[in-house]
């Protein structure tokens, strides 16, 4: 494979690796938030931003830990004839669905960045009491997208090296 490509591979998987870490802490953040909801609702006032911050949160886990769990394959695969297959006809198979995988993140990019300039443009807040701004959790689902986006492009190319009969080795850690 050419060096671009190994390179191309490293830093992704070095990326998602750090940002799919850091975001295991936002359960932490979700819990406090749900705790200080608890505490909240059985002495004082409601909060009346809880709920929507533990979404937001939840949703940032999300999207966040999308390509690093991708990476690590923990994601659900029917596996009915896919163990049985070669090595190569497993990635000649995983080559077209990474395929449709990479054309469904790609209009899902699409459709949150658009979503995103019209939240920026026109100030975009929630309808709820709190009314917090859009663009931000908009802003991170765009992010967690294209990280997942650029996972399945080195699924691609791993699929491919493998075609060739030079696989790229998986990072370790």
């Amino acid at each position: 494979m050419p060096a671009l490509a190994l390179g191309f591979v490293r830093v992704v998987e070095a990326v998602n690796r750090r940002v799919g870490r850091m975001a295991l802490y936002l359960l932490f953040v979700l819990a406090g938030v749900l705790a200080w909801s608890v505490i909240a609702k059985a002495f004082f006032r409601p909060a009346l931003w809880t709920q929507e911050m533990a979404q937001f949160t939840m949703i940032a886990y999300v999207v966040l830990g999308g390509a690093y769990s991708l990476m690590g394959g923990a994601h659900v695969r029917m596996d009915l004839l896919y163990s049985r297959w070669s090595v190569r006809t497993r990635a000649a198979v995983d080559c077209v669905t990474v395929l449709a995988l990479i054309v469904f993140l790609g209009v899902i990019l699409w459709g949150g960045i658009e979503s995103t300039i019209y939240a920026l443009e026109i100030g975009e807040r929630s309808r709820t009491v709190w009314r917090p701004y859009m663009a931000p959790i908009k802003i991170v689902i765009c992010l967690g997208t294209f990280l997942m986006l650029l996972q399945s492009l080195v699924f691609l190319i791993r699929d491919i090296a493998t075609l060739r009969g030079t696989p790229i080795p998986e990072a370790q850690g």
